[in-house]
């Protein structure tokens, strides 16, 4: 579940809710106040002893066992943490689609707007132990993206092993395709030449340089501080006889150094920290030739908004998508102009939904290594984040820019949509 202090439009909350609460006394009066938190959303909550809640005014789209009484006044006090940790816990099941169930509290919550004390703590906590130093940044990367190539493998693309927004230009794209769809997208974005350097700061498994190099013949060099993924994608590079081109650096995008024709990050701003954004700017303003330009791929929000806190514990350690005005600190500063900005938050909710379809089809495979605990956190955490995108509550930002003295720039974004006939166009494979 997640927190949303702001309002729009028609809510669930908005009318004069018509329920029904059986059971008496002390529990039905806790569920009572554990509904008010949520904002009476149109699901159905039934707890270790039958006693249950329901809205008649909207149709029932699921319904939620709580089987442990543990978890009810943890569930009143912070919703937001202790549903996801009920949930992994298997002391909370939802019957009927998970994403949908999600999507409908979301929508709730959002409309009630009313965090509790006790989430407005956990979040001022949070916010005030958060660490993106460069030790802190490799602890958080590390209990993420170093739990093993072998499990992203199951259920991420298998052309560029891409955990970041897919570029779905067919309702019938595979995912393979989109992923691609997406490095085409970046790439031109770029206005790539051969010939040029390109440095990127985050490059995952490393599936968008070599993308680059063999496909824009362009030099790349490409900073990561997860050991596990320098590994594979230095193997990979190597396979692939691109390793002329493209150099696969273990260490922290604050180091970057060096003149390039172009500058890329794909998913790493959400680890940043808001704190070190003046900082990145000034390093993009130096690593960026005179005319040369830059992209940036993050997740985002419409307005600022805390971290989910079940998330910040248990996924993504120390993260914060950003809204468009906290991003701006990293351009204003530094006299970088914003040449484009493209939301591609649809696009994310096709690419989440098409990795918790392959995550759920290798269960059996993920559950040899992992407990059940994992196994259900990952599940919540991939339908929580479709539902998330589904319903406008986070976006997908790419923002191209450049110095703010270069005229050396195109007019139009004809370079975006060729024809894939041209010699310069969609490239079909990694």
């Amino acid at each position: 579940m997640t927190s949303e202090n702001k309002s729009s439009g028609a809510t669930f909350a908005q009318h004069k809710p018509d329920v029904e609460t059986t059971g008496t006394g002390l529990k039905r009066w806790l569920l009572s106040k554990l509904v008010h938190h949520i904002g009476y959303p149109p699901i159905r909550i039934v707890l270790w002893d039958g006693t249950s809640w329901v809205d008649h005014a909207h149709q029932t789209i699921a319904t939620v066992y709580i089987k442990n009484k543990t978890w009810l006044t943890r569930l009143i006090l912070n919703p937001d943490l202790y549903f996801g940790e009920a949930y992994m816990a298997g002391d909370i099941e939802v019957e009927g689609d998970l994403e949908s169930a999600l999507q409908a509290v979301y929508k709730s919550r959002t409309a009630h707007a009313n965090s509790t004390p006790a989430e407005q703590l956990t979040y001022a906590w949070r916010s005030w132990r958060r660490n993106n130093s460069m030790a802190g940044s490799r602890r958080n990367i590390h209990r993420h993206y170093d739990i093993g190539n072998d499990f992203y493998k199951l259920w991420l693309d298998r052309e560029a092993m891409q955990y970041t927004c897919a570029y779905y230009e067919s309702p019938e794209d595979s995912l393979e395709q989109a992923q691609l769809n997406k490095l085409e997208h970046v790439c031109r974005k770029l206005q790539l030449k051969p010939g040029q350097t390109v440095v990127e700061a985050g490059c995952g498994w490393g599936g968008l340089a070599r993308y680059m190099a063999r496909h824009y013949q362009v030099h790349v060099k490409a900073y990561n501080i997860s050991e596990e993924q320098v590994k594979f994608a230095r193997e990979k590079v190597r396979e692939e006889s691109l390793d002329h081109l493209v150099e696969y650096v273990l260490d922290d995008y604050r180091n970057i150094n060096g003149d390039f024709d172009a500058f890329v990050s794909v998913g790493m701003l959400e680890h940043v920290g808001k704190e070190n954004y003046p900082a990145l700017g000034s390093i993009m303003r130096r690593a960026l030739k005179p005319d040369g330009l830059g992209l940036i791929h993050s997740i985002g929000r419409n307005y600022p908004a805390p971290m989910n806190a079940w998330i910040d514990k248990r996924i993504f350690p120390n993260a914060y998508p950003p809204s468009i005005s906290e991003i701006m600190p990293i351009f204003e500063p530094n006299g970088l102009s914003i040449l484009d900005i493209e939301n591609l938050r649809q696009h994310y909710t096709q690419t989440l939904r098409d990795w918790l379809q392959r995550y759920e089809e290798h269960l059996p495979e993920i559950r040899k290594h992992f407990d059940e605990p994992f196994v259900r956190a990952w599940r919540l955490y991939l339908a929580g984040s479709a539902a998330s995108f589904a319903g406008g509550y986070l976006q997908l930002f790419q923002i191209v820019f450049t110095h703010g003295e270069n005229n050396n720039l195109s007019r139009t974004r004809k370079h975006l949509y060729m024809d894939a006939s041209d010699e310069k166009g969609f490239h079909g494979s990694i």
